[in-house]
Formats: structure tokens, C-alpha cells, sequence
């Protein structure tokens, strides 16, 4: 035998939560190796005793075998003399700084779902199976390290089989801190929409399912909180809910028994299968096949449908016994965040819901499902959410911080982030800040944050528009903060998801709204990017008034009105010819705007993208007022042709008084395709066309070869894939954000980034 030696290991990355002590015991003595293993707040301890030999061999095969859903961000090692250890042992964890990584909740895994679906089996039918390869983390746990007396497991102590288990090493659930079974785990309840309990259990179960099958809405208690679950082949069920829901058009996601079941009723790509069938389990943008058989209402309108395949074992019994596809929106009112605890549920779900399936499994944290569309060859996130959050988005900064930075985020689609170190963790998808339970969920979310890992931020990054409730509670705090312009936080964004910090390039920022260093609302920005961290607004489309401001963004009409008024002024009003353009308003809505544009009152100019969109969608008649954002702009996605033509409007680039897209032709063009009756899926490909184009003409103009591409608008999978293909073909290196969303939802990341980057604090 060779010199024996000690060697000591710090893990950090995701490491807890995932088999990761399991593995390192296994393999600790697979090669007769001594020494302990133990979770801290920051990572995972190792030590190690044996020969050199052994050692290099332990070395080698901790980075090649470890367990599939972990990830080893740093590994430190030091030579110790040895110690003698005699064995090798799971020792109890330690404390210190919270700097280990959270698991999201995973989709349940092969071996448990076989165990569900075996009459043999002691955890047959269990709606809460799950082992070291999957099920609830992220909504269980109260703090780290990862440990069951840390998590909302704590309240159900195993019976001896699941004991027996948890301390078996050669078990998947060796120290599985969520593990349980129909003995000693948490059980399901059926409930009425009053709350009183008629059923638990398997008898909870088929309640359950005869419910859907004859049509009721069911409120289920998920992973993250509440769906609401109808049978999306029934009409009158999906009618009702919409009604309920006060959701008259935005589409609902479906959830399906199998991928098969998917791929009857939709196109699938294998990116989209993997998509699906990964234990993120998000919902994707799918395309419906022709004719498929479930209701309208579920999207109405739309040429696309949200899928997921269960991701826990009760929905998979669920599906199961009902064998077709349920919508599953999330469990909330319209603008409220989802519910997560029965009782609530009860008060607030009480009239959208006919009755309920509960269990008593408490939920720490609210999280909603993500969503992810392929664009360009990539898994896009939409929203990040179940599956993806609290994971930090994987960037390098130039330069080492000790700051502590909380970014708030923007006032749509919210989410917040936190950067210790060099380490930046987006939250989940929190939703819009227009009501004062969407504003209590962000403040707890905050709070979440910061008790989880002991997190007090040095300082506060908020967007710039003051009226933001985010931007108010980021001045409140009583710390140093910023505000952060919208567009440049979206472009961080990406320069950091791409480490893109060593070459000039072009950043291209398209959404609704944003608040511009001018004092206008900006939306259609062209930002300049100089290594090392300079970014400067170089161009943007041509403003246009917009009537009512904020009230536009519901009302596509009046970004129509702004344009046209901007391009005839007064005769609009008095030209016999334009009275057509009137006729979305009435003769007194005609009057009190004409009175608003004339003077400016309440009509902000705005070189928005999004609001143009909004405008050619209510010229061609497509959205005069929408029930959710962005729904303009996704008609005019849905009607176009399957194979564009490159034909496009003129948009040309203006010097007056700064480089502008001058979108004054585009319309008048339109307009005139529009009177020769133009099918509406051609004007639709050429206003596409005519933005893509523009995209490589200032591109040219500045002298850039890489442009980044980020903003709501490009969600438009036209948008963003025709853009890509035509830059490519031009020469251009084009970047688009896939891990971090292109929506407001990547703000606050932006926002941390930006901070990183100035030293600039409001007082």
C-alpha cells in the first residue's frame, strides 16, 4: 500500500437536493476510502483519506459520475496529513454564509412513476412519491442548508420503511429530505367550494376525477400552489371558467396525459419533445394540428397552444383516470398571484372554482409554471418559473464585488433578483404589480429572498419610471438606490447571459413601454454598446402621440389614432376621406381626443415598437381593444402566411433630428394595401419585413457587426427567427436572450448587471 493522505474538497454549485452526499458515500466507499461528507450553507464538505492512488481515482470519477441534475461550479482541494478515519460517514450539516445553490422542484422521475402506477408497490397511487431525482425543493424549503427539518417536510416524521430508506445508502432515497409514504406523508382532501372536506385520499382522488369528467372546474393544490382544471374538450366548462376567471380571450394552457396524446393535437419538434419530457417540465408553444378536437375557447384565435405533461404524480393519476386534456391555468383571479394555501383558496377561488383537491403539505413559496417556446433552435423562456428558478442565470462579470445588490425588476411580468458575489439569482415569475395582492406577493418574495439566504442588500436597482410600485419600494427602503433605464436593462441583460463584453455591437430593444431618459415613453431603441460598459441610445423609431397614455396600451385604437394624427394633424378630423380611420370611436370619443392631441393633454410621445404593432393591428381591423397585453401584436403574428414573401414597406432612416426608423411611409403604404383589399396575412408579412430590414440597415449605418436582439416583441417567433436568418446572411452575429426571458421578466437581471457596472446612486 501506497503513503495514505487526506484531501479536503469544497463543492459549490448545485449540489444540495440532488443525490450529491448519496453519491459522495457510495463513492467514498466503492474505493475503500475514509473520511465524512456533510451539507453547509455554501455547498457541500468533503474529506478523504486513502492512498494517492485511490484518491486521483476519486477525483476523477466526482466530476464524471456525479448525479445528473447536479452541477459543480467550484471545486477547492487541499493536502492534508491523515487522520486515521477508519470509515466513512454522512455527517450532520453545518451553518455559515448562505451561498448554496436551491434545487427548483424537478418533474417526477421514471422510477417513482413506475412505483405509482404498480398495484405492488407500497406507494401505489401516492400522490407525493418522490426520491433524490425529483419532486417538490424550491417550494418546500424555509432555509439552508438543505436539510428535512429545514423544510415543510418537518411536520410528517417517516414511519420505519421510509427511515429505513432514507439511511440506506444503496437506496435513491438515501437522505431524499422530501421523502414519505401513504403511511406518514401528506394526504389529499376533497373539499367542497364552502371548504368542508368529503373525501381524502384515494377516495379524494376519484372525487376528483368525476368531477372533471362531468364538466365541474376543480381547484387542485399543485407543487407551487393552485391550478384551476377543466376538461379543455368541454365547451360549457371552459366558457364557464373563462367568465369566472374574468379572462375573456388570453389562452389558456392545456395539460396532456402523454406525448403521444401531444403529438395527436400538435406539431412537435424533438427539441419540443425534450422540452416537455425534461424534468423542468415547462409549458411550450406548441402549433395545433388542423382540425383537433379541443374547444376554441381554450385559444381562441391563436394557431398555438400552451402543453405540459404532468410533472407530479398526482397530476399524472389525475390525467390518468380522466384520459384527455385539462386546462390548468394557475389558481388565482385575473392581475392576483396564484394561491398556495387551502384555506385562502377557499375565500379567494371560492366563485371560479365548483370544488376543490387539497393536501396539507404546506407550500413556502408561491411558484407558477414556466414557459418556454423553440425560436432559432433554442428552448426560449418566456417565463421562468417551476423547473428553472431560484438557479442563478450562468454569467461572468470582468471584476470581482463583494456588493449586495436587489434588483427589483420592472412593473409587468416582475421578478426580482439578488446578486452576492458574483452569483445572481433571478426569482420566479411574480406577475404584474396592478393590484395590492400582486404588490403583497413581490414584498414577499423580497422577503423569501433575503431569509433564505440571509441576504441584506447593500443597495436597491429599480427601473426609472417613478410610478412603478417596484420603483417606490426600492425608494423606501432607506439604502442607496438607482434607477436603471428599461431598454438599457434589457440589453444587460443579454450582454451578460452571452459575456459579451469584449466587442462593440448593436443592441436592439423592442416592447410596449419604457420610461426614456427624455421623459417620453420609449419602446423602439437602438443602443450602442462600447467594451468596457458603455452604452449609449444611438437610434430609435420615430415618436407619435399617444392618446390617453397608459390606457393605450389596452386599447390598440388609439396607437392608430397617435399615428394618423401625427401624419395629417387636424385635417384627420375635418377630411371627409380619414373618416373611416374614426370609426373604432365614438362621435364623443372623436371629440375629446381631438380636443387631447390638439392641446397635448394626457397624449405622451412615444417611440414605442409595441404601440406601433398595436397601431397596424387595429388599422387592419385585427384588435381595436385588447383584454391582455400584447394581444394586438400576437394577431398580427397569427394571421401570417405560412411562406412569406421578402417583400416589405418602405422604412426609411431619418437624420432629424436624431438616426430615426421613419414609420410615416410604412403606414401610408399600408394603408393603401389595405383600400386595394391586400389579403391582411400579406400586409402583415411586409410590416414584419420592413422592421427586420431595419434592423440591418442601422446596423450598417453605426459600423457594428454583432447585434443583440431583446424586448417583448421578440416573443414573435417571426420576428426573432427571420430577423436572425437574414442578419446571419448579412454578415451580422446576432445574440437573443434563452435563459434569461426576453420580456420584462429579465429586467431585474438587466437591472443587477447594470449596477454592476456604475457607481452612479440616487440620494
Amino acid at each position: 500500500m501506497g503513503q495514505r493522505m487526506r484531501l479536503k474538497l469544497t463543492i459549490r454549485g448545485l449540489v444540495q437536493g440532488v443525490g450529491f452526499r448519496p453519491f459522495i458515500y457510495r463513492l467514498a466507499t466503492e474505493l475503500g476510502l475514509g473520511g465524512w461528507v456533510n451539507n453547509s450553507a455554501a455547498g457541500v464538505f468533503v474529506e478523504v483519506e486513502g492512498t494517492e492512488l485511490q484518491l486521483k481515482e476519486f477525483r476523477r470519477r466526482l466530476e464524471g459520475e456525479k448525479p445528473g441534475r447536479s452541477r459543480i461550479d467550484e471545486l477547492e482541494t487541499l493536502t492534508l496529513d491523515p487522520l486515521g478515519y477508519a470509515d466513512f460517514t454522512i455527517r450532520p450539516s453545518v451553518t455559515g454564509e448562505k451561498t448554496a445553490l436551491v434545487l427548483p422542484d424537478l418533474a417526477t422521475c421514471p422510477d417513482c412513476l413506475a412505483e405509482v402506477f404498480d398495484p405492488q408497490n407500497r406507494r401505489f397511487h401516492y400522490p407525493f412519491t418522490n426520491c433524490t431525482h425529483c419532486g417538490p425543493r424550491y417550494t418546500i424549503i424555509r432555509g439552508l442548508p438543505y436539510d428535512r427539518p429545514q423544510t415543510t417536510m418537518v411536520g410528517f416524521p417517516m414511519c420505519p420503511d421510509c427511515e429505513a430508506e432514507y439511511h440506506d445508502p444503496s437506496d435513491r432515497r438515501f437522505h431524499a429530505q422530501p421523502n414519505a409514504c401513504p403511511r406518514c406523508g401528506p394526504q389529499l382532501a376533497f373539499w367542497t367550494r364552502q371548504g368542508e372536506a368529503t373525501a381524502q385520499g384515494e377516495a379524494a382522488l376519484q372525487q376528483a376525477i368525476i368531477a372533471l369528467q362531468e364538466g365541474q372546474i376543480l381547484a387542485v393544490k399543485g407543487l407551487g400552489g393552485f391550478h384551476l382544471m377543466a376538461d379543455a374538450q368541454n365547451a360549457q366548462a371552459v366558457a364557464q371558467l373563462r367568465q369566472r376567471k374574468r379572462r375573456p380571450d388570453k389562452p389558456f394552457a392545456v395539460m396532456y396525459p402523454s406525448l403521444s396524446a401531444v403529438k395527436a393535437h400538435c406539431w412537435v419538434s424533438p427539441l419540443e419533445a425534450e422540452l416537455l419530457q425534461s424534468p423542468e417540465a415547462p409549458i411550450v408553444l406548441l402549433r395545433k394540428r388542423p382540425q383537433q378536437p379541443l374547444v376554441e375557447a381554450v385559444a381562441p384565435l391563436n394557431p398555438n397552444l400552451g402543453v405540459m405533461l404532468p410533472y407530479t404524480p398526482l397530476h399524472h393519476l389525475l390525467l390518468q383516470g380522466v384520459n384527455r386534456p385539462l386546462v390548468a391555468t394557475s389558481g388565482n383571479l385575473a392581475n392576483e398571484p396564484i394561491c398556495t394555501d387551502e384555506g385562502e383558496a377557499v375565500q379567494r377561488l371560492g366563485g371560479i372554482a365548483d370544488v376543490f383537491l387539497v393536501h396539507n403539505r404546506p407550500i413556502v413559496r408561491a411558484v407558477d409554471d414556466s414557459v418556454v417556446r423553440e425560436m432559432a433552435g433554442q428552448g426560449v423562456i418566456l417565463r421562468r418559473a417551476r423547473g428553472y428558478a431560484p438557479l442563478p442565470i450562468p454569467t461572468r462579470f470582468p471584476g470581482a464585488s463583494e456588493a449586495k445588490i436587489l434588483g427589483v425588476g420592472a412593473h409587468l411580468k416582475n421578478t426580482v433578483a439578488v446578486c452576492v458575489r458574483d452569483q445572481v439569482f433571478l426569482s420566479q415569475h411574480i406577475g404584474d404589480l396592478e393590484t395590492p395582492q400582486a404588490y403583497g406577493a413581490f414584498t414577499e418574495v423580497i422577503e423569501s429572498f433575503q431569509r433564505l439566504y440571509e441576504f441584506t442588500p447593500d443597495r436597491v436597482i429599480c427601473d426609472l419610471h417613478p410610478d412603478y410600485l417596484s420603483s417606490q419600494y426600492a425608494r423606501h427602503q432607506g439604502l442607496p438606490w438607482q434607477g436603471i433605464q428599461h431598454h438599457f436593462a434589457h440589453i444587460w441583460a443579454v450582454l451578460a447571459e452571452h459575456n459579451l463584453w469584449d466587442q462593440r455591437l448593436l443592441g436592439v430593444a423592442w416592447d410596449g413601454t419604457g420610461y426614456g431618459l427624455d421623459g417620453t415613453i420609449w419602446g423602439g431603441e437602438f443602443l450602442g454598446f462600447t467594451p468596457p460598459h458603455h452604452l449609449t441610445r444611438m437610434a430609435h423609431l420615430r415618436s407619435f402621440p399617444l392618446p390617453g397614455g397608459d390606457r393605450a396600451i389596452r386599447e390598440p385604437r388609439r396607437s392608430a389614432l397617435g399615428l394618423l394624427y401625427a401624419i395629417w394633424g387636424a385635417d384627420l378630423w375635418q377630411n371627409p376621406a380619414y373618416l373611416p380611420y374614426l370609426e373604432p370611436f365614438s362621435p364623443s370619443e372623436r371629440s375629446i381626443l381631438a380636443t387631447s392631441l390638439e392641446k397635448g393633454l394626457n397624449c405622451p410621445l412615444t417611440s414605442s415598437m409595441g404601440r406601433l404593432f398595436d397601431g397596424v393591428a387595429s388599422l387592419t381591423q385585427l384588435c381595436q381593444k385588447a383584454s391582455f397585453e400584447g394581444q394586438g401584436a400576437m394577431q398580427l403574428e397569427f394571421i401570417l402566411p405560412e411562406h412569406p414573401s421578402p417583400a416589405a414597406y418602405p422604412l426609411p432612416l431619418s437624420h432629424a433630428p436624431t438616426l430615426q426608423l421613419d414609420w410615416h411611409p410604412l403606414i401610408l403604404a399600408l394603408l393603401q394595401d389595405l383600400k386595394l383589399n391586400i389579403p391582411l396575412s400579406e400586409v402583415s408579412a411586409k410590416f414584419h419585413n420592413s422592421l427586420i430590414d431595419s434592423i440591418g440597415a442601422i446596423a450598417q449605418q453605426i459600423g457594428v457587426q454583432s447585434i443583440v436582439l431583446s424586448g417583448g416583441c421578440f416573443q414573435n417567433k417571426y420576428l426573432l427567427e427571420t430577423g436572425v436568418t437574414r442578419l446571419n446572411e448579412q454578415g451580422f452575429q446576432v445574440y437573443f436572450p434563452v435563459v434569461c426571458p426576453p420580456n420584462d421578466g429579465g429586467i431585474a437581471f438587466g437591472q443587477i448587471v447594470a449596477a454592476r457596472f456604475s457607481s452612479i446612486i440616487n440620494d
